[in-house]
């Protein structure tokens, strides 16, 4: 039984990238398909597809094998819009250095746009 499908999806994810397969499998729901788009945008997956399996449906993601490492914040820590470089130093590896994904209140995005739209929110996850 699923409680966490973010959680779920980038364990696969950063599975199957460390195993060396190309192509993985995870659950289908609209936040990761925006994590899917975001990380996708940010050129550490190829790309995903989804297919319908009559529940629900999954998402097929093809890898790149450039992901080191990937996983969801918990507690969903919330994040004003002038903490970024704090959250930054505390969960990506250097300066430049990987994506914080967050929620906010114009949608899912990552800690880029968030500054470019000077908006906070809720940290979902990074990847690097």
């Amino acid at each position: 039984m699923r409680h966490d499908v973010l959680a779920d999806t980038f364990c696969i994810i950063k599975n199957t990238e460390s195993i060396g397969n190309k192509e993985c499998t995870v659950p289908s729901s609209r936040i990761i398909k925006e994590v899917l788009r975001i990380m996708h945008e940010h050129d550490y997956i190829g790309g995903f597809t989804h297919k319908e399996d009559g529940r629900g449906g999954k998402f097929i993601v093809k890898l790149k094998g450039k992901i080191n490492n990937c996983n969801v914040i918990k507690p969903r820590f919330s994040l004003g819009k002038n903490e970024f470089i704090k959250w930054e130093k505390r969960f990506l590896p250097a300066n430049n250095v990987g994506i914080l994904i967050l929620t906010t209140s114009r949608g899912i995005m990552d800690q880029h746009k968030a500054k470019k739209h000077n908006t906070g929110g809720k940290l979902l996850g990074y990847v690097y």
